[in-house]
């Protein structure tokens, strides 16, 4: 029998997942945020496990000692060490979790509470979705960063308070960004053709709002995931947040203003590090806008 021979080869189409990927693995300054971004999530996670010496311990005999690279400095303190000889690359890795980690959580929460609450609103119409959005106005108004140090004020300084405050601070962001996605995609003419077919609130928003308003969730989380990041740094700097010798960067970065000039590199590396982390942060978030608008399309 002669064998079937196809006339049409068989075309394999990715899926919106795959196809996201294979488009922002193309963008060069988006891989290099997403290896830096990914090398500050595992410093969150793991960083109290990989540190060469405890970040609280003070050693006498090594006080203020200059990176391993400078004329007087030591390999076994690579990056140096600060005024009460403690190990300056193993308070960095442990201040990853306290400042990285816990903007990721503020992040997280906001973002999922303050989209679904978005979302809602925009599905539905009336006095309630008007007084909502010209309440977030109001609250859009104010700054987050003045916004969290008014609410760590009313509640007492605190890392733990600082991380409340700051989600708190986020919400409004979130709800406004959903909320006009929503609004803006709702009134397309398949949206209104779907709803015209029978289909309920819930099951338009999840198949068909939901999808097309990724790209905005996703710029809206980098933007508030380095608004975090600046906030909870800023909040400990002013000393109501994380209090010594908790070694957060901001705090760090107060604690050694003094030692300016004796010793920049403890100024500079809890700087260098609050700065890597929100730019790796704003080019994940720019590659995922530019990827996933180019799916949509």
């Amino acid at each position: 029998m002669p064998s079937k021979v196809r006339v049409y080869p068989e075309i394999r189409i990715p899926s919106p997942l795959i196809q996201t990927w294979q488009t922002f693995r193309k963008n060069s300054r988006a891989m290099t945020g997403l290896w830096i971004f990914s090398f500050f999530i595992v410093m969150a996670v793991l960083g109290p496990s990989l540190t060469s010496y405890d970040p609280f311990s003070q050693n006498a005999d090594a006080l203020l000692l200059p990176p391993s690279w400078e004329t007087n400095g030591s390999l076994h303190y690579f990056l140096g060490t600060d005024d009460l000889g403690r190990d300056v690359l193993s308070r960095l890795l442990y201040g990853a979790q306290l400042t990285f980690g816990s903007a990721l959580t503020a992040c997280v929460l906001a973002m999922l509470v303050g989209s679904g609450i978005g979302m809602i609103a925009g599905m539905q119409h009336g006095l309630t979705s008007s007084i909502l959005y010209h309440m977030l106005d109001v609250l859009l108004s104010i700054p987050s960063l003045l916004l969290a140090i008014v609410l760590v004020s009313v509640m007492g300084a605190s890392l733990e308070n600082a991380l409340l405050a700051i989600t708190l601070a986020l919400l409004p962001q979130f709800i406004r960004a959903s909320f006009n996605a929503v609004r803006e995609v709702a009134n397309k003419e398949y949206i209104i053709a779907v709803r015209l077919d029978g289909s309920t609130p819930w099951r338009i928003l999840r198949l068909a709002i939901l999808p097309n308003i990724l790209d905005v969730l996703v710029t809206q989380t980098t933007r508030g995931l380095s608004t975090a990041i600046l906030d909870i740094s800023a909040v400990c700097f002013l000393g109501i947040g994380a209090q010594s010798p908790l070694p957060e960067w901001g705090t760090m970065l107060a604690d050694s203003l003094d030692l300016a000039y004796i010793s920049p590199w403890n100024v500079a590396l809890p700087g260098f590090a609050i700065m890597l982390s929100v730019v790796a942060t704003n080019l994940v978030g720019e590659g995922l806008r530019k990827a996933l608008q180019q799916g949509q399309e």
